[in-house]
């Protein structure tokens, strides 16, 4: 199987959602931040629909079922914001 690097080296522990930014845990304890409105189904839902995080994809990923949005850690450390 192959990985990309940031696969190996960004993993989720937690997710949240703080007012208007949702708040990853990384397993190494680094925190990253991203403002909602970089995303169209995030910007426009609600505070109880964006703080329904699950991590999937031994915490690579995020999904958000409420949302049908997924989007994935390599993709929010490059800057993509978009499922």
């Amino acid at each position: 199987m192959k990985y990309m690097v940031a696969e190996l080296l960004f993993k989720a522990a937690k997710a949240w959602c703080e007012e208007d930014k949702i708040c990853i845990l990384l397993s190494d304890n680094r925190e990253i931040r991203f403002p909602v409105e970089l995303n169209q189904k995030l910007k426009t839902a609600s505070f109880v629909q964006r703080n329904n995080i699950e991590i999937i994809c031994n915490g690579t990923g995020l999904h958000w079922p409420d949302l049908d949005e997924d989007l994935s850690l390599p993709g929010i450390m490059e800057g993509r914001f978009s499922g």
